[in-house]
């Protein structure tokens, strides 16, 4: 039996508490009826463990306890999923930080239950009894205090987490009439068992999955809730860029936007959980206060709620200006507005992707627009609808992948299509510089031209006109078929007809074809297939 709650058994508890809770994953799932009976409390608790237990595996073996504990709570809160999973990693984040500076014995072990019992309830914005915050402010206040060796206190948490467990149906009125106990507060006294069964080494591979069912209860059917059961349909979860301050805004957005907030981590880098009925809000809420990723959204289907379902294949494409915008509705796309040098937002995207089809691709037109994209599809994703965002960073690779689109070909097929359009699309632009600007092709002063070519600066003049024809130049090559160009709401008469004449007489195998973007800011926008 161990006396020091050492690295090795740190690593040790993480890999058996993800095995078993693997192994119960299932049962855990059945006993699911709150915050909204979706059966996946037992899966998410799993796969929350699983990545702490993973993240401990990558460390080197003499890593010391300080070090371990930390990776133990950034796995754990990193890989977090569903209410409970974010929680439980909230309580991990508490126990590493009693423990990361402490000898791991006995009142260490008591010291840092409490602790994780008070941090887990700080991060639920309403906190509700007869869940697994419940259960871990039993086993704290039953440990807290209590004098004894690690042994005595890892089995008396274990012992209390099973007591608590049996009680919360007492507390919630859902489990009581489901006939169940908690699902997150049964993850967590297996957890507590598992450290138990590590510390006084009596795991004997049998697994004594402790969800006892409420007597009360026997044979209560499972709640399934009617449309318009007040349940939001979605669950928002992601990984958030921010500091303190911006996290504090942030939950004050959240909690009025919907419920099971829950926001955890520290030093920059946080996971949030929330279930609203406006994903689109709740993630353009992170967008603005930080950098969200790894954005998931989950369709409740315990909610109750139906979600809308869209009809035939259609094309979204984000357009800057009112004369771009037309000439991607000419071509048949469903257009979302954006201002130059920003971002759409997400809500007019996803709406925009309702309005498409069941089947729709997104063709984002700039970098900046792509991660709303990807958000929006991910929403429309859960709702049902088949969804491909493409890799296009500029308007004339989103007009190139528009021309191949065929909505009587295979969806798969289609996407493909305009996907190798798009790729084999070269885009350039040139611009006036409006201050001095160092580029990879050289110092840029106020007044100069310059001309971009994929992205790149490739090349700096002193005309519109000859920096222009100079970016054609570099661009087409003796495959060239078509080259279009969008010219600017500032651009000076003439300037895409000189472009055009000036291909005609170096390169007559070349199809060229004008458009008036009226894009701000870029002159000419050149594609080049």
């Amino acid at each position: 039996m161990l006396q020091v709650l050492d690295p090795s058994a740190i690593r040790r508890w993480s890999r058996l508490a993800a095995e078993t809770l693997g192994k119960a994953r299932e049962e855990i799932d059945a006993l699911n009826v709150f915050p909204v009976p979706d059966g996946d409390t037992g899966t998410n608790l799993y796969l929350t463990m699983l990545s702490a237990a993973e993240a401990l595996d990558g460390l080197p073996g003499d890593a010391d306890a300080a070090t371990t504990w930390r990776t133990l709570a950034q796995g754990a809160m990193i890989g977090a999923r569903g209410n409970s999973g974010v929680i439980v990693s909230q309580a991990l984040r508490g126990l590493a930080e009693v423990l990361k500076g402490a000898e791991g014995r006995g009142a260490d072990l008591g010291r840092g239950l409490v602790r994780a019992a008070e941090l887990a309830r700080e991060a639920v914005s309403r906190p509700v009894e007869g869940t697994v915050l419940s259960v871990l402010t039993s086993v704290a206040a039953a440990v807290g205090d209590l004098p004894g060796d690690l042994v005595s206190i890892a089995r008396k948490a274990a012992e209390e987490a099973r007591s608590a467990l049996r009680r919360t149906p007492d507390q919630l009125d859902v489990l009581a009439r489901s006939g169940v106990v908690d699902a997150g507060g049964a993850g967590l006294a297996i957890i507590l068992e598992s450290l138990a069964a590590v510390i006084t080494d009596s795991y004997t591979g049998r697994v004594d999955i402790p969800v006892p069912v409420h007597p009360a209860g026997q044979g209560a059917a499972r709640p399934e809730p009617e449309e318009g059961s007040g349940h939001p349909g979605y669950e928002v979860m992601y990984l958030l860029d921010a500091d303190a301050a911006a996290v504090g805004v942030l939950r004050g957005e959240l909690d009025a936007l919907g419920d099971s907030l829950v926001i955890v981590g520290g030093e920059d880098l946080w996971n949030v959980h929330v279930h609203v009925d406006d994903a689109g809000a709740a993630i353009e809420a992170a967008l603005r206060l930080g950098r969200p990723h790894r954005i998931k959204v989950t369709y409740l289907a315990g909610s109750g709620r139906t979600h809308p379902a869209a009809r035939g294949r259609g094309v979204v494409a984000v357009a800057a200006g009112p004369a771009l915008a037309a000439v991607f509705e000419e071509s048949g796309a469903v257009v979302v507005r954006r201002e130059p040098g920003s971002s759409p937002p997400l809500a007019a995207v996803l709406a925009a992707i309702r309005e498409a089809g069941s089947e729709v691709v997104v063709l984002p037109n700039d970098g900046g627009a792509r991660e709303v994209a990807a958000a929006a599809a991910e929403i429309a994703r859960e709702e049902g609808l088949v969804v491909s965002v493409l890799p296009t960073r500029a308007s004339v690779q989103g007009l190139s992948a528009l021309a191949v689109h065929d909505p009587l070909r295979r969806f798969d097929d289609d996407v493909v299509a305009m996907t190798e359009a798009a790729a084999h699309t070269r885009h350039g632009h040139v611009w006036v510089a409006d201050r001095e600007v160092m580029t990879s092709a050289g110092l840029t002063a106020r007044g100069d031209v310059l001309g971009v070519i994929d992205g790149d600066a490739a090349v700096i003049g002193t005309d519109l006109a000859g920096t222009a024809l100079e970016v054609v130049r570099r661009m087409v090559s003796s495959s060239s078929e078509l080259v279009t160009v969008l010219e600017g709401v500032n651009a000076p008469p003439g300037l895409a007809r000189a472009v055009q004449e000036h291909l005609g007489a170096t390169r007559p195998d070349i199809e060229v074809v004008l458009y008036e973007g009226g894009q701000g800011g870029y002159p000419l926008l050149i594609g080049v297939e």
